[in-house]
């Protein structure tokens, strides 16, 4: 007699350790399954990108010192969605247009 496991036994170990394997895979299938309907749903509830942005300065009494186009990728941090109305009014009142998204322009506003 050999001290050595039968084949049975070695085939059984295997399969042991394949269905760990395929448990494991299972379980990072449902974590990404998971993540990806937290991201959609984090999506779905995002409110709208405004069409116009006034950006503020930091501190106490934040005054608005840029308006943008609600796209721009240049806005800081501290800012506000303001309506075609505002924007425009805001812009006549001297408050500076961004140099990137030229919200001048887009609202007719010779600059």
């Amino acid at each position: 007699m050999s001290d050595s496991p039968s084949r049975l036994v070695m085939l059984r170990f295997a399969r042991r350790i394949a269905v760990q394997q395929v448990e494991q895979i299972d379980r990072w299938i449902a974590d990404e399954e998971r993540r990806e309907a937290e991201q959609q749903q984090g999506e779905e509830r995002r409110p709208p990108t405004p069409d116009w942005v006034v950006e503020l300065s930091v501190g106490l009494g934040a005054r608005p010192i840029e308006v943008h186009a609600g796209h721009c990728y240049a806005i800081g941090k501290h800012h506000r969605a303001i309506s075609r109305e505002q924007a425009l009014a805001a812009l006549a009142e001297g408050i500076r247009a961004c140099a990137h998204c030229r919200p001048d322009t887009e609202l007719g506003v010779l600059g």
